[in-house]
């Protein structure tokens, strides 16, 4: 049986340590596909359970040279630790200090800045042989796992000039008349330099890049709480599911649960991405991390940590940004020969630039600069780090993306498939006509029991109508057996004493509804009723258009996306809602098979189609698209098979999907660039002289914080 397990991954130091960790594990048998995430130091990985236990491809993992931890899904994610900076990069800052200040003086013709080459010699050696021991053994770890990463370029580069000036100090013809060159300098200050680098990055990727801290934060670490009838301050994780806690105006929610007194409002912002407060009162749902704007409440807690709704979207944020996109592809592929290529250029360049200039010393500088010059992380961070931002900023928009490659998909379309009830209109139809076929044996209030004795078995916002105005009536509604689902028709049960009764559509009900003067009949969703496969009636029901839908609609089509209505209603009606909105395409009378067949034939006209939907009879249709949405509280399959969830039921929020996966998208195009471009200018220029070591590594190290920092700006990003 297939098993999906998430590992966080500790060691990684670029793309190559990913891709090296993927390679491993990919060439098992018993490994159905694993993905290796350097920005979220993530491993997904999906694999036969009969074969291998989770705890066997951690072990798998660390002899790759890594450190794995399994990420289980009961558990909440960690608050990731603020990165302070380590005593051994405060040493290297001090030993860096002299060359620094060497280096400024022979910049203006002070060469005495320079300390002696003894006291040069013995500060490189506290760096080369002590702190960067932690390269050389990831370069080594690598080399072994057979991909080269950015530490191998950096160990050659440094031991390079560190030997080379050893050399020059005590063992060339001019060392005895102090006339040495050595370059101790470049490898102290390139180890500071990448290591520096190293440390910016890791604390953008904590702290910046990652959306899970700021939903932890909505979680109380303390909450009163009733304990042997008294109320009690007590630790988050004491509480217990059926405990009563009290939650006051300023207070957060502390777990998913029912009101049980009390009043006030709530912000669910965090959640539905809404920022207008919802009311809270007696027998009400609250739900983890909302904040109390306004009252107290007392409530019961029934879900806690990672099974209340905030810990499930903190578990599939942190799943989805650990993903990857397709896009990643080129870059995995780049990285795999990156590092060997870059040895292989900066070789040649050894050779070309000794039997050009005919001086080893400066051939030695210039393949040096190329090996630092050369950044595989800027490579390997374009693409995730851009994914981690968006998907936290589609977060706070109330939407939620199951993995990478649904936003990248996202990004794509130009065409969007709604359905209409419960997505274009409130989703509450109320009956708005009653007709009651003329000597059934059946009055209108039989006709509204039997029908909404059938209809509690359905969840359809038609059904919910038909059983709360039977219930405003005042009617007792008899019990119905064997309740059975004709997906896109209608429903069946029988009803003791009376028989089959079925309620659908007027065909499947056996209904010819006869020409009506009212005009609602020709506009509304008609709910038709029969015993025994004989019609006795019927209802018209309207739904009205949220208020938003018009706005959404203007949205999409101002971004040159083509909008489509498919709906299982009848075409009138589906037709007298396209027009209220300004819609070409409008389809009615569909059924489940019908749209999905519809969907392919825009997929094969060359269109990237988004479906939404919240019903069973939307599931083939969210399956055929390229990219699919459901309503946050629709039917479970329609859910399940979605590859995104909205959380306001508002098509508002597929238009934020759409721009924030755009604006990703082009992120991602803009680091790609930025990092290809980096390394093709940077490598032929230290090829050719024109940049140091020193200052190609300090461009190294700053290549990756630039692609972080543009990953960033995301955040800042406006969705209109």
């Amino acid at each position: 049986m297939q098993q999906k397990v998430r590992f966080q991954i500790e060691g990684m130091t670029c793309q190559a340590c990913a891709s090296r960790i993927e390679k491993v594990l990919n060439k098992k048998d018993f490994v159905e596909s694993a993905g290796v995430n350097f920005a979220s130091e993530e491993a997904q990985v999906v694999f036969d359970d009969s074969q291998i236990s989770a705890a066997d491809i951690a072990k798998i993992i660390e002899k790759t040279g890594y450190g794995a931890k399994e990420k289980t899904e009961d558990a909440l994610p960690q608050p990731e630790e603020t990165a302070h900076v380590s005593w051994r990069l405060w040493l290297l800052f001090a030993i860096n200090v002299p060359f620094l200040i060497g280096m400024a003086g022979m910049m203006i013709g002070q060469h005495d800045w320079m300390i002696p080459p003894i006291w040069q010699f013995a500060l490189a050696s506290v760096v080369q042989l002590w702190l960067a021991v932690p390269f050389y053994k990831s370069a080594w770890a690598s080399i072994k796992g057979g991909l080269a990463n950015m530490d191998v370029l950096v160990t050659i580069g440094t031991v390079s000039i560190y030997l080379y000036s050893v050399y020059m100090l005590f063992f060339s013809p001019h060392a005895a008349h102090g006339m040495a060159h050595v370059y101790f300098e470049v490898g102290v200050m390139v180890i500071g330099f990448v290591s520096l680098g190293k440390f910016l990055e890791h604390r953008t990727k904590k702290s910046s890049l990652n959306s899970l801290g700021l939903l932890l934060k909505l979680t109380p670490t303390q909450v009163n709480v009733q304990r042997d009838g008294e109320w009690k301050q007590l630790p988050i994780d004491q509480v217990q599911i059926g405990d009563l806690i009290r939650a006051n105006h300023g207070e957060r929610i502390a777990a998913d649960g029912i009101i049980e007194s009390g009043s006030g409002w709530a912000d669910e912002s965090h959640l539905t991405g809404e920022s207008n407060p919802e009311e809270k009162k007696a027998g009400g749902k609250v739900l983890a991390g909302a904040l109390m704007t306004e009252g107290s409440v007392v409530y019961r807690a029934t879900q806690l940590g990672s099974q209340t709704l905030l810990g499930d979207m903190m578990n599939a944020l942190s799943e989805a940004q650990g993903s990857k996109a397709p896009i990643a592809r080129v870059v995995d592929k780049a990285a795999a020969v990156f590092v060997p290529a870059v040895v292989g250029i900066a070789l040649l360049t050894f050779i070309a630039t000794w039997l050009v200039k005919g001086d080893w010393t400066v051939a030695l500088m210039h393949a040096v600069a190329v090996l630092v010059i050369a950044c595989p992380c800027a490579l390997g961070l374009a693409t995730p780090a851009a994914i981690m931002v968006g998907m936290g900023k589609a977060v706070k928009h109330g939407i939620w993306f199951k993995d990478a490659a649904a936003m990248e998909e996202t990004a794509h379309v130009d065409a969007v498939v709604l359905d209409k009830t419960g997505t274009l209109t409130e989703g509450r139809p109320q009956v708005a006509a009653v007709y009651c076929v003329p000597d059934s044996g059946f009055d209108e209030d039989d006709l509204y029991r039997l029908a909404a004795a059938v209809e509690q078995n359905a969840a359809h916002p038609l059904a919910r109508a038909i059983v709360s105005a039977a219930q405003a009536r005042g009617l007792e509604i008899p019990a119905a057996q064997n309740a059975q689902t004709v997906v896109g028709a209608g429903i069946t049960a029988e009803v003791e004493g009376v028989g089959l009764v079925k309620a659908g559509k007027a065909e499947f009900a056996e209904l010819t509804l006869p020409e009506f003067s009212d005009g609602i009949w020709d506009i509304a969703s008609i709910v038709a009723v029969s015993v025994d496969n004989k019609p006795i009636g019927a209802f018209a029901l309207a739904d009205a258009l949220k208020t938003d839908t018009a706005e959404a609609i203007g949205r999409l089509k101002k971004h040159g996306i083509d909008v489509y209505i498919m709906s299982g209603d009848n075409q009138g009606t589906v037709e007298y809602v396209a027009k209220q909105l300004g819609i070409a395409h409008a389809f009615g009378n569909m059924s489940p098979r019908d749209k999905a067949a519809e969907v392919q034939k825009l997929k094969t006209a060359g269109k990237t189609v988004a479906m939404v939907g919240d019903g069973i009879n939307d599931a083939p249709a969210l399956a055929a698209a390229n990219v699919s949405f459901a309503m946050k509280g629709g039917a479970d399959v329609a859910e399940h098979t979605a590859s995104a969830t909205l959380m306001q039921h508002s098509v508002n929020q597929l238009a934020d999907a759409l721009l924030v996966s755009q604006a990703t998208l082009k992120n991602i195009k803009q680091n790609l660039f930025f990092a290809f471009f980096y390394n093709i200018l940077g490598i032929p220029l230290a090829a050719l002289g024109f940049l140091n070591p020193v200052i190609a590594g300090a461009a190294m190290a700053a290549s990756s914080v630039s692609v972080l920092s543009n990953a960033l700006r995301l955040k800042r990003v406006k969705i209109e």
